[in-house]
This record gives structure tokens, C-alpha cells and sequence, in this order.
């Protein structure tokens, strides 16, 4: 009712209250530490960027990382904080010296709002400046002074800044820190400062030559590239690539020090100027795809005042070098059209090995073209007759509010596909039966795809035949059975996209689906478990209970199953790891045909029964018949 609606419903929040209420807005998603975007190591690259932005102005040479459990501490060496502004950095949003372009030209952090984010969502925060000879400190809780030192003291430690955290567990609950990730993020640094030494906990990161170190680290172990490794450097700009005999994309893009994980303008321009100066160079119109298949690089440049998506600056958005300079796609173009021309005219050899890559790339797409041209019809003939796939109304691929919504299960065979077409929602909700255990595609080439019936249905399904851009679904999900036929169902399919689609994985499209493993209940409540320690608790406080495990999804009424595919159905989402050349290692090793080496791997690994926690003795067990069959 109109009436309901009243000045007293409008509020202004100030913003420690308004950042602790929506922290997605500055930090994307809270998570538990589980994800390397999750919201703790957005703060911790917050504290970080702050330091790097100081080296970058010629301040510092080393950064100390130490991280004891739940607590952060971040030493930099560069200039200090003024000592009378050391509160209002840390607590008024919206101050900072970034604004002021002659003192941080190409920083990262321009708005004045990382370090109080930092501040605002953690339980502990403390931060503190060292400065010709004196030094302040301020501490806060959950954004809350607690203590300030008003008088500067007199010290004799070096300049810097020393910032020490606890994220704050009522925003983030039970969190946990990832050393892998963060090792992952300090590399990084190392690579796009080669005058700057990282210490993490005592471990040291330094990079002598910069994003070839990182180009060469990624592809250690892996299959050679087919040509040095191209380095090519100028003011604010630095690439490096090679080409593998995989057929897709791997691009490591940076923006003033921030690891661009969703590319941005910079690397659009990139791509787009390797294959004019490719052309150029052979005199040749070869295609786009040709150009690129196998790619791996990393391309970084530094822009002055960037303008990024959001506030995790995850993607560029700036088309412009500096306010009034050139676009960042001239830029770049000019560079690699001179740069990388010049190197190739002085690089033969490497010059032959990319034309052959190129024309190899070249063949397989032709080869591939009557594949393709059986497969469409195939597609076209699997709408009308086939029925492994049920589809929703809503698609990914068009402007309905819905778009979002739209997901697609991945099940293995007709019992549980039954179980889930019943319940699923018709307008969002769309099922793709597969026929038993799919093909380990691992090693082999995209003419797999196009040739195995199975495959070539899934990927017209998702209708990315062509590229991404075509996505029909915004949610892929795997929906196997909790038993050994199942995980290994699960992981055929993952190498599938792995091998074929992993940009899906990257951009966050794929995740699989958690079903209950028990049901327990009495006359009067029901519960469903998904782990051993849900199970232990039900078992605990549901008196006179029977207790039924779900083997299969085909077990699962469909009325059941409605429950846990609504809008809060468990998922978990397929992530790459923090170096992602180690997918290939991991591959390889588990799907490869190293049989004996996976054999010894179980044995070590395998625990028998009698290892496992006891249950609750004295829980009292009746197994439905459902359960004991």
C-alpha cells in the first residue's frame, strides 16, 4: 500500500554502514576463502595495490606479506603517509593522494575507497606510518576507532607503511586463507615489478625479466612451445606469447599492476593487432582463429587514471591511454605493428615456425568444415527428433530479464534426467540427457567434437558451435549419481571442457550440482543431509528416526527434487587453479595413460573403514528398505 511507503522508509546510510551492508559493491562476492576472487583476497589486494603504487612512484623495494591464521600484517618501504592524515586515509572515504595525477600517475587505487573497505569489513585494523624519523598508528574495529595516536613518536624504523588486518567474520563467517592463491596473486606482482622483492611469509618472489618469467613458469612441464617465447617491451607496455599446438586461447592481461582476470579494452586490442601485423607481415588475409589457435601471452600496459568495470577491477573499461592521449587500441597497435613486425623480419626461424602453426590451424579448420556441416544437420534433425534434450523457454543469449536464470543439466541417463524434468522449471530450466559414461577426450583434437554424436548434440545444446558469444545457458550444471559411476562421469565431462571450451570454466558458466546424500526423518520432521557431519546431527536430534541414502538421483521423487533445484539449490562451481598451464599437468595425469602411476596413487591414498570416525553409537538407526537396497 501507497500509505506504507513514508519519509520515515528512506535512510542515508554513512559509508562504513553502507559498505558492511553491501560489501558486493566493493568487493564482489563475500565467499570463504575457497575461491581466489573470493572478498578476503580483495582485501588483501587492496592493501597491496597501495604499496605497489608506491614502488611504481620509485619508493620501496621490498613488501613483507605475513599471514598467521586469520591475521594479515602488509610492510611496505615507500614514502609513509603523511603522519596528520593517517586517520582520514584509513577511515573518510573518498581521501587520497590519487587524485592528484602528478603524484600517482598510473596507480591502480584512484577512488579513495580500498584501504577503508579493508578497514570497514574487518573485525581488526590497524594502520601505521613510518616517516622521517616519527611514526602514527590508528586502530579500528569493524570500522570503529579504538585507538588513535595522536602524538607522533619518535622511531627509528625505515619509512613505509605497516597495515595489519582481521577480516571480519560476521560479514565474511567462516572463512579460511588459500597460500596457493595468495602465492599465485604475489607472483604476479613480481612479474610486473622486476625491481621489487616480494617476502611472503618468509618466502621470497623477485622476476628478472618480467612477463617472459611468467610466460616460461606457466608452460614449465608443459608441451614446448613451438617458438621462443616473443618479449617485447616499451614505455607502459610490456607482452609476451608463443604459440602451442592447442587449439584455444590463454591470455594473462594486466592494467597498471592489476591482474585483469576479465580482460578489458587492452586486451581486445591485442588480439585484434597480432593478426593485422600477422597479415601485414605474410601479405596474407589468414583468418582470425588461424592467427590465434594455441596462443598463450600476457599483455600488460599502464594507463593513466584507468577506468575499470567495478571496484574489483577485474576488467578494463578506459579507451583512452591518459585523458587527452591516444586510444589504448592505437596505442597497442602501434606497438605490436612496429615491434613485433621488426622482430619477426629479424626472427626467421621463428617467423617459419608461427606460418606453419598458422597454416596447420588453417587446415584443421577446413578439414573440420564437412565435419561441421554433418554435425549442424545433425543439430537441426536432434530439435525435431531427439530427445536428450528438454529445453527451457528462456535463454542466455537474448534480452529477457530472465537470461540470468537460465540453466542447463547436465544428467547422466533417463532415470535421473525424468527426475529433473519433472521438477525443473520449464521456463528457465532445460535438460541434456547423456547415454551412459561419454568419451575421455583428453589429448585428442577438436574433430572429436564434430565426429562423436554425444559431443556434437551438447555443444549444439549450448550453442557455442561458433564461440562463446552464442552461449544458451547462463548455468551449465552437472547432475551425476554420489557413487564412483557418477565422479567419473563428471570428470569425463569436465575434460571435455577443459579440453574444448575452457573459457566457459574461466568466465564461470560450469558448476555442479550438490543433492542430499540422506534423508532423515520421523513422523514429524524431515531432514536432508549433504555431508557425514549433517547426517551425525540429524541422527542426533531427530528421535524415532529412519534414514534413507540417496545413491542415485534417480531415487529422488521428482516432488523431492524440486526442493533442491529451486532458487537455493547447492552449487559448486568449477574453478581453474590460481596457475592455470597446471590444468594440463592435472590432466595428464589422472586421464592420461599413465594407468600404473594412477594405481599407486589410490593405494597410498586409499583409507579403509576401520580408519574412519566412529558414529554416534548411540544414534538409533532404522535403514529404510530404499536405503538397504
Amino acid at each position: 500500500m501507497v500509505s506504507d511507503y513514508t519519509e520515515e522508509h528512506i535512510r542515508s546510510l554513512d559509508p562504513r554502514e553502507h559498505i558492511r551492508l553491501r560489501p558486493g559493491m566493493y568487493i564482489g562476492k563475500l565467499g570463504d576463502g575457497s575461491s581466489p576472487d573470493d572478498g578476503i583476497y580483495v582485501l588483501l589486494k587492496e592493501v597491496i595495490d597501495n604499496s605497489i603504487d608506491e614502488h611504481v612512484m620509485g619508493h620501496g623495494k621490498q613488501i613483507e606479506i605475513e599471514i598467521d591464521e586469520e591475521r594479515v600484517q602488509v610492510r611496505d618501504y615507500g614514502r609513509g603517509i603523511p603522519l596528520k592524515k593517517v586517520k582520514d586515509c584509513a577511515a573518510i572515504i573518498n581521501t587520497g593522494a590519487k587524485y592528484d595525477s602528478q603524484a600517482f600517475k598510473k596507480s591502480v587505487g584512484l577512488n579513495g575507497v580500498g584501504i577503508k573497505a579493508v578497514n570497514f569489513l574487518s573485525a581488526f585494523f590497524e594502520l601505521q606510518s613510518f616517516r622521517d624519523g616519527k611514526t602514527a598508528a590508528v586502530e579500528f574495529a569493524e570500522g570503529v576507532l579504538v585507538d588513535e595516536t595522536r602524538k607522533q613518536i619518535a622511531t627509528s624504523e625505515v619509512n613505509g607503511t605497516l597495515v595489519t588486518f582481521v577480516p571480519d567474520r560476521g560479514i565474511f563467517g567462516s572463512y579460511h586463507w588459500n597460500l596457493e592463491f595468495i602465492e599465485a596473486m604475489v607472483r604476479n606482482y613480481s612479474y610486473l615489478n622486476t625491481s621489487l622483492t616480494l617476502v611472503l611469509n618468509g618466502k621470497k618472489f623477485r622476476s628478472k625479466n618480467g612477463l617472459l618469467d611468467l610466460l616460461e613458469e606457466n608452460l614449465a612441464g608443459q608441451e614446448a612451445p613451438l617458438y621462443p617465447i616473443v618479449h617485447l617491451i616499451d614505455h607502459d607496455i610490456e607482452v609476451a606469447f608463443t604459440h602451442t599446438e592447442q587449439s584455444g586461447e590463454e591470455y594473462y592481461s594486466f592494467v597498471n599492476g592489476q591482474h585483469t582476470t576479465m580482460g578489458g579494452t587492452h586486451l581486445s586490442a591485442f588480439r585484434e593487432a597480432v593478426v593485422t601485423t600477422v597479415r601485414n607481415y605474410y601479405k596474407k588475409q589468414f583468418e582470425s582463429a588461424d592467427v590465434r589457435a594455441g596462443i598463450i601471452a600476457a599483455v600488460s600496459v599502464r594507463v593513466e587514471d584507468p577506468v575499470f568495470e567495478s571496484q574489483t577491477k577485474t576488467k578494463l573499461g578506459s579507451t583512452l591511454m591518459a585523458p587527452k592521449g591516444e586510444t589504448v587500441r592505437a596505442f597497442v597497435g602501434n606497438f605490436l605493428g612496429q615491434q613485433l613486425d621488426n622482430y619477426l623480419h629479424r626472427n626467421k626461424e621463428v617467423a617459419d615456425s608461427l606460418c606453419e602453426k598458422i597454416q596447420r590451424s588453417e587446415h584443421e579448420r577446413k578439414e573440420l568444415k564437412g565435419i561441421k556441416k554433418l554435425a549442424k544437420e545433425r543439430s537441426r534433425q536432434s530439435k525435431l527428433h531427439n530427445k536428450k534434450l528438454r529445453d527451457c523457454r528462456v535463454h542466455y543469449d537474448t534480452s529477457h530479464k530472465q537470461r540470468n536464470h537460465s540453466t542447463l543439466f547436465i544428467t547422466e541417463g533417463d532415470s535421473a534426467s525424468g527426475s529433473i524434468t519433472k521438477s525443473r522449471n520449464v521456463d528457465t530450466q532445460a535438460v541434456f540427457s547423456l547415454r551412459g559414461k561419454p568419451l575421455n577426450s583428453f589429448g585428442m583434437t577438436r574433430k572429436i567434437v564434430y565426429q562423436n554424436e554425444e559431443f556434437s548434440l551438447l555443444q549444439a545444446a549450448l550453442g557455442v558451435e561458433e564461440s562463446l558469444e552464442g552461449l544458451r545457458y547462463n548455468k551449465i550444471v552437472l547432475a551425476t549419481d554420489a557413487d564412483v559411476d557418477g565422479m567419473h562421469i563428471r570428470l569425463l565431462s569436465i575434460t571435455f571442457f577443459l579440453q574444448f571450451f575452457p573459457d566457459l570454466i574461466r568466465e564461470g558458466h560450469l558448476y555442479i550440482l550438490e543433492t542430499p546424500l540422506f534423508r532423515v526423518r520421523n513422523k514429524k520432521e524431515t531432514r536432508y543431509c549433504y555431508t557425514e557431519e549433517e547426517r551425525l546431527k540429524a541422527l542426533a536430534e531427530v528421535k524415532g528416526h529412519e534414514i534413507t541414502r540417496f545413491k542415485g538421483l534417480g531415487e529422488i521423487s521428482p516432488e523431492e527434487f524440486r526442493l533442491f533445484i529451486g532458487d537455493d539449490m547447492r552449487l559448486s562451481q568449477v574453478e581453474m587453479p590460481p596457475r592455470p598451464r597446471t590444468v594440463q599437468n592435472l590432466l595428464e595425469f589422472y586421464m592420461g595413460k599413465n594407468t600404473p602411476n594412477r594405481q599407486d596413487f589410490i593405494i597410498q591414498n586409499l583409507r579403509v573403514e576401520s580408519e574412519l570416525p566412529p558414529e554416534d553409537p548411540k544414534a538409533e538407526t532404522k535403514i529404510s528398505e530404499s536405503a538397504a537396497a
